[in-house]
């Protein structure tokens, strides 16, 4: 037997999610109709599509536009990083390591899925940064197949813009806490490749 119209309509909506298959979005449905509630959960998803936007300098999701990062004269405008998604935007924020702005890509390059370079912001980033005010863009892209597209496609596009800044991107290395035995040998090579050195012998009398 079908499944009513309103619940087949909110399984095909949990289907748009990715990596959300039909017996995954049929377990959430019926999650839903389960969860007293459920209405608190339409009501959020509604204010969220409704009262969220992108931000007209950095592409992050916000409330305001500028985002209270763009807005933030606190934070160091000669310094850009280069992030896929908002989350990574968070992810950043919460280390409290840096005090500079962002740009989002709102993805990664990936054609084999249907993301080209014209579904990024990448063309904003360029007219941003040919405004001048950033002395370094720092690549902040996934450590992946992925991540590395996408780092080679901004870098491109820089290198045709041919705009006069520093490129850098984040360190790969072993991280804190880890035993070699568990690390991907590409985790192990990055960190060979970017190794730093402690002491060097003294120079030659």
């Amino acid at each position: 037997m079908a499944y009513p119209k309103p619940l087949e309509r909110l399984i095909e909506a949990f289907e748009r999610f990715p990596g959300i298959g039909r017996r995954s979005a049929e377990r959430l449905a019926f999650h839903v109709l389960r969860d007293p509630e459920a209405a608190e959960l339409a009501e959020a998803v509604r204010d969220a599509a409704l009262n969220t936007r992108r931000c007209g300098q950095c592409h992050n999701v916000t409330e305001n536009d500028p985002c209270a990062l763009c807005a933030d004269p606190a934070r160091d405008a000669s310094q850009l990083l280069v992030v896929e998604e908002p989350r990574d935007v968070e992810a950043v924020e919460r280390s409290q390591a840096y005090r500079g702005r962002y740009h989002v890509l709102l993805g990664a390059f990936n054609p084999a899925e249907g993301t080209e370079e014209r579904h990024l912001t990448v063309r904003a980033l360029v007219q941003r940064l040919s405004k001048g005010g950033v002395r370094e863009v720092i690549l902040a892209t996934d450590p992946d197949a992925e991540g590395e597209a996408t780092a080679q496609v901004v870098l491109a596009a820089l290198d045709r813009a041919a705009l006069r800044l520093s490129v850098t991107r984040l360190a790969r290395g072993v991280p804190a806490g880890s035993a070699l035995e568990y690390l991907h040998k590409g985790v192990i090579q990055d960190a060979l490749t970017g190794r730093v050195a402690l002491r060097t012998p003294p120079a030659t009398p």
